[in-house]
């Protein structure tokens, strides 16, 4: 069963969805989404054995804003680790992103790898992919939010009509699929004001950076084993400039690419 809670971690009061008890499995969200996004997959993690946590991303209500006005990477990083120690998270701890999520996983995993055992990413390739992405002309058309959403005006266009922005995005991004009660938690977290801005304010991030060390490792490839899954009807990334996805996660004795309907997966090594 599904349980609401709150923690403190690295100074912020997150919101959690979570189920079960063992060893931590922490599930990030993107962009327009929330915790919710996870109520499946939460009971099926708990009857394997984890403890599995869906937080709240700084920003995104119940969770506090950030106090330090950051959402960069660096800051989600660090967020996802302070959730590990927190819950209690050791070395058998698994993490799993979708969309921002897993751009916060990759760099946590890179940060701090020992503390995370395995690594699972959804729809966001590693950034080695970027260039192809962005150099991609239909691509480049499907980014197209990207830009709107650093633009002065970005906050009215997405609140104007209950959110009909959003409405669109999950509309394109996933065809065919009743996102109604997606959308219902989305534009529960982003209804204030300030928890709009807050989401908007992660395509506006400048990067402040850590130190050296973990500058570094923002860039550096999760030395994880790491499942990543892309939609193949995915309408927000073209899954074609992904296919070679796993030529880009962590070496290991072997790989393996499989297809099942409406997905596509690649695996360093063994699945979590």
């Amino acid at each position: 069963m599904l349980s609401e809670g709150r923690v403190e971690a690295g100074g912020i009061a997150f919101g959690v969805v979570q189920a079960g008890t063992g060893p931590l499995a922490l599930c990030l969200h993107g962009f327009p989404d929330s915790a919710w996004t996870w109520r499946h997959l939460l009971p099926a993690l708990a009857d394997a054995g984890f403890r599995a946590v869906a937080p709240f991303m700084r920003g995104y209500a119940p969770t506090e804003i950030a106090p330090d006005g950051d959402y960069g990477i660096a800051a989600l990083a660090q967020d996802v680790n302070a959730l590990h120690e927190t819950l209690g998270g050791d070395e058998d701890a698994v993490l799993i992103g979708h969309d921002w999520g897993a751009e916060a996983a990759y760099a946590a995993a890179a940060i701090a790898p020992r503390n995370w055992r395995r690594l699972v990413t959804i729809g966001v390739p590693p950034l080695a992919l970027d260039e192809r992405l962005f150099a991609d002309p239909a691509q480049r058309e499907r980014f197209a939010y990207l830009f709107l959403l650093k633009t002065p005006d970005a906050q009215d266009v997405v609140a104007a009509d209950d959110m009909a922005f959003i409405d669109r995005l999950w509309r394109d991004w996933s065809p065919g699929y009743d996102a109604t009660e997606d959308l219902r938690h989305a534009k529960a977290c982003l209804r204030a004001p300030h928890h709009l801005a807050a989401a908007i304010d992660y395509y506006r991030a400048d990067e402040p950076g850590l130190d050296p060390v973990g500058n570094a490792a923002l860039v550096r490839t999760p030395p994880q084993p790491t499942l990543y899954l892309h939609g193949d009807r995915d309408g927000s990334l073209d899954v074609r400039l992904v296919r070679d996805a796993e030529d880009h996660l962590a070496p290991a004795r072997g790989w393996r690419s499989w297809r099942g309907p409406g997905t596509s997966c690649t695996s360093s090594g063994r699945p979590p």
